[in-house]
């Protein structure tokens, strides 16, 4: 059974759908004020737009499936409120009559400065949840950044922002810390870019940048999603499909509640499910990808059955499921135990 610390995990992670209306728009219920916020417009092909409290809103938007800087637009994510965000006109976040979905993510607000690293970093952290978002100048030289989560992470994602576009470099615990796969692009896991992270794993006070550019650009202003894994609430892994609609059992300790998926071995999208788009077991799946401006499509051979302490595989489209491939993933869900810390029943 998967005890853990955090009893209702809505408090710290939540996916929010709401309907677009084309001017503003306050969206409420969801649950907490989130530090990091990311928005897909679901009925158009458009971007991925991510906002968060440390860069802030008047810095406007970065973009998933591009390598563009962040960007402002007045009609975007304009507030974080307590339970929710405000939104404008903006087709990408608020398209008029258009099912829009955020997920969020709790943190810590604005942040404030860490020393761990041997340069200075704005970390806002929420150790309980494992999750911090880090800011940082690249220097051009072999460099440690703080990241205040108080565990080693599983999982980093890295953006320029200011100064410097490139790759969005990510680092999961599967692939190790000889390269990176790009959050923006559906290219395998190469494991040649040694310089992404000085070839160096991530301790529970700090993460390693080598001289990649897009890790570390001297002058240029980074920001870093990191999450550490916490038993019952988030689980970081690697699976190996078996090609068969009786597919793979991924054992997470919770049921999921949202899950990216990226096939690392070849060519395949960054999929992207939840249990508010799909509540229940169906035949179908509402697919979005991370790397590109897809709209919502529903498929029968892509998706998975949410279980009590994982996910089974059900498809066998080659984005979750190929024979023998293999996959990354990170989850979020609801936790075996009850805010009265007895362990809940499966169902």
């Amino acid at each position: 059974m998967a005890y853990t610390t955090i009893n209702k995990s809505t408090d710290y992670f939540n996916t929010k759908l709401y309907t677009g209306n084309g001017s503003t728009n306050a969206i409420t219920g969801v649950g907490f004020q989130p530090d990091l916020t990311w928005i897909k417009n679901r009925t158009d092909a458009s971007n991925h737009n991510l906002y968060d409290a440390v860069r802030g809103t008047s810095a406007g938007k970065i973009k998933s499936n591009t390598t563009n800087a962040e960007s402002y637009n007045a009609q975007d994510l304009s507030t974080f409120g307590t339970d929710g965000f405000t939104v404008g006109g903006n087709n990408e976040v608020n398209g008029s009559s258009d099912n829009m979905v955020s997920w969020n993510w709790k943190a810590n607000g604005a942040g404030s400065s860490n020393t761990d690293g041997s340069t200075t970093s704005t970390v806002s952290v929420n150790q309980t949840a494992g999750f911090s978002i880090v800011k940082y100048t690249g220097t051009g030289s072999v460099a440690t950044v703080g990241h205040g989560l108080g565990a080693v992470p599983s999982t980093i994602f890295v953006k320029s922002t200011v100064g410097f576009s490139d790759h969005w470099f990510v680092y999961h615990k599967s692939n190790g810390n000889t390269g990176s796969i790009y959050l923006n692009l559906n290219y395998a896991f190469a494991g040649t870019g040694t310089n992404d992270w000085n070839s160096t794993t991530p301790t529970s006070s700090v993460f390693t940048i080598g001289t990649q550019s897009g890790t570390n650009s001297n002058g240029a202003t980074f920001i870093a999603y990191c999450f550490a894994e916490k038993t019952g609430y988030s689980k970081f892994g690697k699976y190996t499909g078996n090609g068969n609609a009786d597919g793979t059992f991924i054992y997470t300790g919770f049921k999921p509640a949202w899950i990216m998926v990226k096939r690392t071995d070849t060519t395949n999208n960054w999929m992207m499910i939840d249990n508010k788009r799909t509540p229940s077991n169906t035949g179908t799946v509402p697919e979005l990808f991370a790397d590109t401006t897809s709209a919502e499509n529903n498929s029968t051979d892509g998706r998975f059955d949410y279980l009590s302490n994982g996910l089974k595989a059900r498809g066998t489209n080659a984005v979750i499921n190929a024979s023998g491939g293999t996959y990354m993933y990170m989850a979020f869900g609801q936790s075996l135990v009850g805010s009265n810390n007895i362990p809940a029943t499966a169902r």
